[in-house]
């Protein structure tokens, strides 16, 4: 569990980078952020909320199974 734990800090450090330097290429006008920002954002929450699932049902069904045994 902790294994996963990890996995999901790192997979998250990177999105927050790689969209800060998505802002950042943007806010200098490098890239334009028009639709991009919805795009960011929303992708952002289905990935939350996928992991918060994930996380959930390793939390209830991992641990019942370990509890039983």
């Amino acid at each position: 569990m902790k294994s996963i734990k990890k996995t999901i800090a790192y997979f998250f450090t990177g999105l927050v980078l790689i969209f800060a330097v998505i802002a950042i290429l943007g806010i200098w006008d490098i890239i334009e952020l028009d639709h991009l920002i919805r795009k960011m954002f929303g992708s952002v929450l289905v990935i939350m909320a996928a992991a918060a699932v994930i996380v959930f049902l390793f939390g209830v069904l991992i641990r019942d199974n370990e509890n039983k045994d």
